[in-house]
């Protein structure tokens, strides 16, 4: 028609956004974390939270917790060797497997409209192990992407982003869903997190890794002569030989301390909020999302920033130290009796500095498992570690809950933090040292 815009010529394809653009790099895997975070929010903390109002246990909803991250600990083992040594496939080495991954995420996720409610521990319990196993694929595929296709000097600042991306979701589901929750009931909210999640999660089924992938083909490219994936059995003893150096073994103990001993706070201290101090469970989601909103957007970027510059342990360090002063000013305000009237400010100290450790952790971890046969499941042994951390505090807390008081679990965080701190001030006992 004469006026309008020019036709597109004919053969001319929609031209896919791939990871070697900068800018869909930032996009796709903030999507992809807001996507885990959104399913986080919802489970973790909205639905936590209603079932601390049900007047539910915290020793069950403990252990629910424990089996639904029972995936997130065997990471490594389920998926890290299959995403490493994947073939070559048409639609993408890596994104073949967050794409499988996405969609059987959903597919479990709508089996929680079968269920009678939320009472249904057991079965709610299995359907989200069942989700965790598909998340924790889809984590490890993201991991190989970021290290297969973002530069060294950008690991703080991606990290950041996908920190981020996990906050906003985690925030958004929290908030939104313990709203959904006590207003609507549980049917609802979990069609409304099919809707958004989905939303989310189109990113990253819509980007290709390099130019020239197909969009939707599980079919194999064809191998070069002498390209095949290496042995299994010679990649294990490879991971193990790398794994036992002491520097990962300490390496390993940092993770583990510092997720295990956030976790064994974080969940008994929400749950005595509702049942010992009155505090209304959608109040509480909405007040958690809120400080880790503040904590993980422009709070993470800063981080992510000044890990790029200064370099991450520097960054660890300066934060493990502030979150102990943080939790030794919470155990305080615990032992006066002030942890009902006090409760704003004690989440505050125990939620916004801590949240920012793994900004500048995973760039730690992801330059000690570089350059590395296998480096993917190397990092994924780290991550499944501090995941390994927060399942063993979540499942310990409600058990010391009768024989050990919140200070002195406070105290005990304190602890812990200043001497990963103390571990931390030391590169050469956790990282290779480079030359000059």
């Amino acid at each position: 028609m004469s006026g309008g815009t020019a036709a597109r010529p004919s053969g001319a394809k929609l031209r896919l956004p791939t990871l070697r653009d900068r800018g869909a790099r930032y996009g796709v895997f903030f999507a992809t974390y807001l996507y885990q975070g959104l399913v986080a929010g919802f489970s973790l903390t909205a639905l936590a939270n209603h079932l601390a109002g049900l007047g539910v246990p915290a020793s069950e909803v403990g252990l629910h917790f424990a089996v639904a991250g029972l995936p997130w600990t065997l990471q490594p083992i389920l998926w890290g060797p299959l995403v490493d040594r994947a073939i070559r496939a048409r639609m993408g080495r890596r994104r073949v497997w967050s794409v499988v991954a996405i969609l059987g995420g959903q597919a479990s996720l709508a089996a929680l409209l079968l269920l009678p409610g939320p009472e249904a521990l057991g079965a709610l319990g299995m359907v989200f192990l069942v989700h965790s196993l598909f998340a924790a694929l889809l984590d490890t595929a993201c991991d190989r992407l970021v290290m297969d296709h973002v530069p060294e000097a950008e690991l703080g600042r991606m990290s950041a982003c996908t920190r981020g991306g996990f906050v906003v979701g985690t925030s958004l589901g929290a908030a939104l869903f313990g709203w959904m929750l006590a207003a609507h009931g549980f049917p609802a909210s979990v069609r409304l997190l099919l809707v958004l999640s989905l939303c989310a999660a189109l990113p990253a089924l819509l980007v290709r890794e390099v130019p020239g992938d197909a969009f939707l083909s599980f079919a194999r490219k064809a191998a070069k002569a002498g390209a095949g994936p290496i042995p299994l059995r010679r990649f294990l003893r490879r991971l193990g030989l790398g794994l036992a150096r002491r520097r990962a073994l300490r390496l390993l103990g940092l993770c583990f301390a510092l997720d295990g001993a956030l976790a064994l706070f974080e969940l008994r201290f929400g749950i005595d909020l509702v049942q010992g101090y009155g505090w209304d469970a959608a109040a509480l989601s909405r007040l958690q999302a809120a400080l880790a909103l503040v904590g993980g957007t422009l709070g993470a970027l800063a981080i992510g920033l000044w890990s790029d510059r200064a370099g991450p342990l520097r960054a660890l360090r300066s934060l493990c130290l502030a979150s102990a002063a943080a939790f030794l000013l919470a155990g305080a305000l615990i032992a006066a009796g002030l942890a009902g009237p006090a409760g704003p400010v004690i989440l505050g100290l125990t939620n916004v500095l801590p949240g920012l450790l793994v900004v500048a952790l995973v760039p730690a971890l992801m330059r000690a498992s570089r350059g590395r046969v296998g480096a993917a499941t190397e990092f994924e042994v780290y991550m499944a570690t501090m995941n390994l951390g927060s399942v063993a505090g979540a499942a310990t807390s409600g058990f010391l809950a009768p024989v050990l008081p919140l200070a002195a679990v406070a105290g005990f965080c304190a602890v812990v933090l200043g001497g990963c701190a103390l571990l931390a001030g030391r590169p050469h006992l956790i990282l290779r040292q480079r030359p000059g």
